[in-house]
């Protein structure tokens, strides 16, 4: 990962249009190619992103440009999309790199683990005639937390939050980009499960065409004990 703090304005071109004026913000360039512009606050949400696949490339200033002190350009653009970030640097005041190796993946609580456990074993709650494939589905970046095919034999993944916010949206996005890759398994359906979904985690997913489930919890629970039963 490579860090750099840096004094910086950034545009966003594409889908939507966002500007970012000149300030001393963290940029973070990941492994996955992913670049994220982050402030002191907001607390771990970036103040803008691109998400990979994209390319990233370092410029020249336009002769406009520094005389407005600009001193390099980063120009981020999407792969498959018209969307790019442009980042003006104006003074770098530190630029590190350090390997972080392969991570392990992030660890469910008792609510989410057994979120996962109930919804495979009831896993129609998704849509007439779902079937399991598996749990914990493994792929290069960290195990997807159900895979299932549809009514029609398609494949869909499954990423389970407690609480379903953007980062579970971004996180699911990066599973799909790979599982597309595989022929054996493309094209692969998103759907982000969870108790509550945040208004703009649902706006960012359905722009993804990844479909949004609540799931009740309780009631799943209800389901497993009244499945247990003899009487």
């Amino acid at each position: 990962m490579r860090v750099v703090i840096a004094r910086c304005a950034a545009r966003y071109t594409g889908r939507l249009s966002a500007h970012l004026p000149l300030a001393t913000r963290a940029i973070m360039v990941k492994a996955d190619g992913s670049v994220l512009l982050h402030s002191d606050g907001g607390s771990y949400k970036p103040l803008n992103w691109m998400s990979p696949p994209c390319t990233m490339r370092e410029l020249p200033p336009e002769p406009e440009a520094v005389e407005r002190g600009v001193a390099s350009v980063w120009v981020v653009q999407h792969q498959k999309s018209d969307d790019r970030l442009e980042i003006d640097l104006h003074e770098v005041i530190s630029d590190t790199e350090h390997e972080l190796g392969v991570d392990p993946g992030l660890i469910k609580d008792g609510v989410e683990a057994h979120l996962q456990e109930l919804l495979a074993d009831q896993v129609s709650l998704l849509g007439q005639g779902y079937t399991l494939v598996r749990r914990e589905f493994p792929t290069a970046i960290g195990p997807v937390d159900i895979m299932a095919r549809d009514g029609a034999g398609g494949s869909v993944a499954v990423e389970i939050k407690r609480r379903g916010e953007i980062d579970g949206v971004e996180q699911l996005t990066r599973y799909l980009e790979l599982l597309n890759r595989d022929p054996l398994l493309a094209p692969v359906q998103g759907v982000f499960a969870a108790q509550e979904i945040k208004p703009q985690a649902r706006v960012l997913a359905e722009d993804r065409g990844i479909r949004c489930v609540v799931l009740d919890y309780e009631a799943m629970r209800g389901s497993e004990d009244l499945s247990s039963r003899l009487f």
